[in-house]
């Protein structure tokens, strides 16, 4: 009984202090798993002169809430519904044809390989559909950047999908998430936003899912492009400024669409005294990929180096990428000479999701850094 006033207070407040964000993320419970792919629709009759928008809701602190409304870090994270973060923002209905559905309700540090492939084929089989003018999908921000890259690489469509989370509960002063989810929404109808790859949208800046990265762990402007910039911004209109370069969506080799399963990649962190023994331990752990965040220009000492390149005699593939945050890790002799290949301008973590896609069509390291310099 107890607990149910706690969901009922809960559902309450969301609806006083329609809002969404980040924190310490929940893992999905039963009733929730019962919920993946119930679809719900924001308005009773659709307005043909509007697009049709798909909300898919994976859950995260866009979906937390908190008795107090003081609190931005001690809150429940997805406990909220994908239908009741429609019913948030009634305002939606006015410039596009909303519905929505629950792929699951977890902590964006729990989204695992499993539920990528699932959400990447859902947005593929919808886009597919001339119901579907584009998919704005809710998010946990503390691995947000990683599902954004992910479907940079795997949706086949030129139709809009655009990630957005929030840094503050729904019920905490000030919450932020009614409007990047109005926002994403906007966005994802605007026609400008056709073949831009995947795009993410927080503080009223539209970014590329290619250079966004998260940069501080509480802040409501954590999401950056510090070194390519971003693609946009949205002050009541959408603006955009910069085009993509790199290589996205149709334009990939990638397809999700007969993948049960993704290889195994491990990132290991360089650092003074490091050693061999994290790279065989990885090894052994059935690892078939390896990035290592190495210091500066994506270096490793000689301890480390002699783990990577044991590694690549095993079968290993091992990308060398930097802890820095920004820069090229740019191509070096020695390093390319025993296989460790350059991660271009990916940060570690998207490093990895390249590797992890790019292991399941070759094992050719100089295809593999292809995709890396092209992607």
């Amino acid at each position: 009984m107890k607990k149910q006033r706690m969901l009922v207070l809960f559902t309450a407040l969301l609806f006083v202090f329609t809002g969404c964000s980040h924190s310490p993320e929940t893992k999905e419970s039963p009733k929730e798993k019962a919920q993946t792919q119930k679809v719900s629709s924001a308005s009773a009759s659709e307005k043909k002169d509007l697009p049709n928008i798909r909300i898919l809701a994976t859950g995260g602190t866009i979906a937390g809430a908190d008795q107090s409304k003081t609190s931005t870090t001690e809150y429940k994270a997805g406990v909220v519904g994908v239908e009741s973060l429609i019913e948030a923002v009634p305002e939606m209905k006015d410039i596009a044809n909303v519905s929505g559905e629950q792929i699951v309700n977890v902590g964006s540090t729990n989204i695992d390989n499993k539920i990528l492939l699932k959400l990447a084929k859902r947005i593929n089989h919808l886009l597919a559909s001339d119901d579907v003018d584009g998919i704005v999908v809710t998010h946990g921000t503390d691995t947000l950047e990683e599902t954004a890259y992910f479907l940079n690489l795997t949706v086949k469509s030129d139709k809009p999908v655009v990630i957005v989370g929030s840094m503050r509960p729904s019920t905490a002063i000030s919450a932020d998430g009614p409007s990047n989810l109005y926002n994403a929404v906007k966005v994802a109808g605007a026609p400008e936003a056709k073949g831009k790859g995947t795009l993410v949208v927080l503080n009223d800046r539209i970014a590329s899912a290619r250079y966004v990265t998260k940069t501080n762990t509480t802040t409501t402007d954590t999401f950056k492009s510090e070194e390519m910039g971003f693609v946009g911004t949205i002050a009541d209109d959408i603006y955009f400024n910069n085009e993509i370069t790199r290589k996205h969506t149709k334009d990939t080799d990638f397809s999700v669409s007969n993948l049960d399963e993704l290889p195994q990649v491990d990132i290991i962190y360089g650092y003074q005294n490091d050693g061999s023994y994290l790279f065989d331990a990885a090894v052994k752990a059935g690892a078939k990929g390896i990035v290592f965040a190495g210091s500066g220009n994506g270096s490793l000492s000689d301890a480390a180096e002699k783990g990577a390149d044991s590694a690549v005699k095993k079968g290993v593939t091992v990308v060398r990428s930097t802890r820095t945050g920004n820069g090229v890790v740019t191509p070096n002799q020695d390093y390319a000479e025993k296989d460790l290949l350059a991660s271009n301008s990916l940060n570690p973590q998207k490093a990895r999701m390249l590797l992890m896609l790019a292991l399941t069509k070759t094992n050719d390291p100089q295809k593999i850094q292809a995709y890396f310099n092209e992607y």
